[in-house]
């Protein structure tokens, strides 16, 4: 319970008991949870889309489905995007790049690359409430997104020279957690939702292979910016046209 409830105040805002004493330790233990978590926010994505879908434009819903996240989450991985957006758009080299993501200020690459994921996800929420089902999407998005941290934290070095909570993680957290996240595959029934496993290890690869010949491995900020591309990728697929 304790690594669920270490899981849950890493990667949101929502208030848990005694989230002050959990250590870095206490985080690297609780990946396998990952996916849980995500499955958790979809969830509630999913609840606030089937409560307002019928009353309300399928834009609006889509813009608060954003907006319910960016609460539940803190803006996050937003962060992480933009700072990935504006290293390696601005970047010569390693040390310039790890320097400009440092740098909380949003610069023209961060700024462009928040327009286009936030359109990206407007248009495709808009979409899927479009559909008769809509839920094994909205809540398998998320968790997704956060099993793609599993795959890169078990697969690829850590960037920096000073030590992270990334490198607590590791290839025992991913198997629970690729068992997690498949049982709730399996139990959608869906066959875009394996689909969607596809393109998430795929998209999580390319990332990996770019991070590891830029800076030479991963950082907190490129796993956000790569969870944020596989949120997105994975609605893409439940909506794309076979």
């Amino acid at each position: 319970m304790k690594s669920l409830l270490a899981a849950l105040a890493f990667l949101t805002r929502i208030p848990v008991p005694g989230a002050s004493t959990f250590d870095a330790e206490d985080v690297a233990r609780s990946a396998a949870w990952f996916p849980l978590v995500g499955l958790m926010l979809g969830g509630v994505y999913a609840l606030l889309a089937v409560l307002l879908r019928n009353h309300l434009p399928g834009g609006l819903v889509a813009a608060l489905l954003i907006l319910t996240d960016v609460l539940l989450t803190g803006a996050l991985h937003f962060d992480g995007l933009a700072d990935t957006a504006d290293g390696f758009g601005g970047g010569r080299n390693k040390e310039d790049i790890l320097r400009i993501m440092r740098d909380h200020a949003i610069g023209s690459y961060g700024g462009v690359a928040l327009v286009l994921i936030v359109a990206l996800k407007l248009t495709a929420y808009a979409a899927l409430l479009n559909q008769t089902n809509c839920v094994p999407a909205l809540i398998l998005a998320p968790a997704f997104g956060r099993w793609s941290v599993l795959l890169l934290t078990a697969t690829v070095p850590y960037a920096r020279p000073t030590g992270s909570v990334v490198q607590g993680m590791g290839k025992r957290s991913l198997f629970w957690g690729t068992g997690l996240l498949l049982s709730s595959v399996v139990v959608a029934m869906s066959v875009r939702a394996w689909a969607a496993t596809a393109t998430v290890i795929l998209a999580s690869a390319a990332s990996g292979f770019y991070c590891k010949r830029r800076i030479q491995g991963i950082t907190g900020d490129t796993l956000g910016a790569n969870l944020q591309l596989c949120e997105t990728v994975s609605l893409l697929t439940f909506l794309w046209k076979w």
